[in-house]
């Protein structure tokens, strides 16, 4: 409980920009708490955060030993994936960031947490084939996942399948209907796609929106 405590203070103040005191409180939870992998994680994301805003590589280092002492005690936390995922690109060692994706979904091919990350890689990358391939194997096991439904959509919208990106928002809708974010978004992406026809039957040409949902 005082870590869970700890962690929590933490992560009110790195959204405020507080790193150091932050990684105060991330260090009070694990010396509360050796195994919290939470705790290993908020640290080495804002020990990850202090090295890209510094270029230091001894930062970046310790970033990605906290990482992995996350995935230590929580094999499947998803956020720690992500980051050290992030860090391993930002560092050179694209390699490096899909071997450790795609491992983990060999570990666990029925985890649509590790296909959706994996897909977030691919997309990021530029191959929506493949992303969009882990994300259909992933919706085949739980079709109803929010999460699932919103990357996919992502995936539609970025390679032009507007209506269908659309299908898979509201689908994602329907289970949570409390996203307004993407509420709006489903909103600004009919409008835009009733702008882009002379006579508001849909179109091919539309302008990006700077904002993409978050899966």
């Amino acid at each position: 409980m005082v870590a869970d405590g700890e962690n929590a203070t933490g992560v009110k103040l790195f959204q405020t920009g507080q790193h150091e005191a932050a990684m105060h409180h991330f260090q009070k939870a694990l010396a509360q708490d050796p195994t919290s992998a939470d705790a290993y994680y908020n640290l080495g994301a804002t020990v990850h955060q202090a090295g890209k805003q510094g270029n230091d590589s001894e930062q970046f280092e310790r970033a990605e030993a906290l990482y992995n002492q996350c995935l230590d005690h929580h094999s499947d936390h998803s956020e720690c994936y992500r980051g050290l995922a992030v860090l391993l690109v930002e560092t050179g060692r694209s390699d490096r960031a899909f071997a450790l994706l795609k491992n983990w979904v060999i570990r666990r091919p029925e985890s649509s947490n590790a296909r959706i990350e994996l897909a977030r890689l691919y997309d990021e990358f530029g191959d929506k084939d493949s992303a969009r391939r882990q994300l259909e194997y992933a919706l085949l096991i739980t079709p109803r996942n929010e999460r699932l439904l919103t990357a996919m959509g992502h995936i539609r919208e970025s390679s032009g399948d507007y209506d269908q990106a659309i299908m898979n928002y509201q689908r994602a809708l329907a289970i949570n209907p409390h996203q307004s974010q993407l509420i709006q978004h489903v909103a600004s992406l009919r409008g835009r796609i009733n702008a882009s026809s002379p006579l508001g039957q849909g179109g091919t040409r539309m302008v990006q929106e700077p904002w993409s949902p978050r899966y």
